[in-house]
């Protein structure tokens, strides 16, 4: 699977500052945004989850070829079957879940796992949140902007309250495609911003590259 821009910006903009011990990176794919969260913080446990065994063979090569592979451990397991078995509990949680809810076959099941809706429904991954979130942690994920309204909603029925949001257009004139949330079980006053992402094809903004220069060698 492919890096894409959606896994970089929420391995990036996820925030830190709680100074997490412990971290759960759910659908985790090859492991970008675990590995992005290794290098950007000093958790000592900072766990995957990955179904698709490909992904998951990927991730764990990715893991231990990379200098925090004694931090990093990755669970081949859907999340069902993970809150079902582990009792720990998670300062940090981020995830970027499968977006499209429409029912589109792609003829590859690898591909279909990791961009159909169906694979890990919304209010399955927020109910798995607010069993293996603590009480003072915060989660992190990115959906489609058409999905934050319902999002948000199926949150706040868990107990949770949302306190960033990023919205994200790929250039000026663009859409609000994505959008970057942060939850707790704190309720605060809500901030609210927005990212551009180009000006031009592969002319990236000041503010994208900012954020992510550290994760990219050319940049």
């Amino acid at each position: 699977m492919k890096i894409g821009t959606d896994g970089v910006l929420l391995g990036a903009w996820t925030t830190v500052d709680n100074n997490p011990e412990s971290i759960l990176d759910i659908g985790a794919g090859t492991g970008v945004i675990a590995l992005m969260l290794a290098q950007r913080s000093n958790a000592e446990v900072i766990d995957a989850l990955e179904i698709e065994p490909d992904a998951y063979e990927q991730c764990v090569e990715n893991f231990e070829l990379s200098p925090w592979g004694d931090r990093l451990y990755c669970y081949h397991a859907g999340l069902d079957e993970f809150v079902d078995e582990i009792e720990d509990q998670y300062e940090l949680i981020v995830c970027n879940p499968p977006f499209y809810s429409e029912n589109v076959a792609s003829g590859n099941v690898q591909r279909d796992q990791a961009r159909q809706n169906e694979f890990l429904p919304f209010d399955e991954l927020i109910a798995a949140v607010s069993k293996l979130l603590s009480e003072n942690g915060v989660f992190t994920t990115i959906i489609p902007f058409k999905e934050k309204d319902a999002f948000v909603k199926r949150a706040e029925g868990e107990g949770f309250f949302l306190n960033e949001s990023l919205h994200v257009r790929g250039n000026p004139t663009a859409e609000i495609k994505r959008v970057l949330l942060t939850f707790s079980r704190v309720a605060k006053e809500c901030d609210n911003t927005e990212l551009i992402i180009e000006t031009d094809r592969h002319v990236y903004t000041a503010e994208y590259v900012d954020l992510t220069k550290e994760f990219y060698l050319k940049m």
